[in-house]
């Protein structure tokens, strides 16, 4: 049988939206079952630079993140990728850059 991980709820700010993630998915991946049309998710692997968030609260692991978009100041503040970070609890996190275009978008209606 396969193990998913532990899900966890993780709230964006920017939208006062929800969803649960997985430890075993990043933050990227958990964001587009929020149903958003056009959310660049880029390479996924840290090197694009187009998926940067602030986690405000709550603890998570990350892989290696290309300096050229978050520098070691920015990820000591919490600024990271989310497609380089798996949730390890609850996560509040704000939206910034390239992304807070498309995550404030209308969710799409499913019928």
């Amino acid at each position: 049988m396969y193990h998913f991980g532990k899900r966890h709820e993780i709230t964006i700010l920017n939208t006062g939206e929800s969803f649960l993630c997985s430890e075993k998915k990043h933050l990227l991946q958990g964001m587009s079952s929020l149903g958003k049309k056009g959310i660049p998710s880029g390479c996924h692997g840290g090197g694009c630079g187009v998926c940067k968030i602030k986690i405000t609260t709550g603890d998570y692991s990350k892989l290696v993140m290309s300096r050229a978009h978050v520098s070691e100041v920015e990820e000591k503040e919490g600024i990271v990728l989310a497609c380089r970070v798996f949730p390890l609890s609850d996560i509040s996190l704000d939206v910034v850059g390239k992304l807070t275009t498309n995550i404030q978008r209308p969710s799409a209606v499913i019928k």
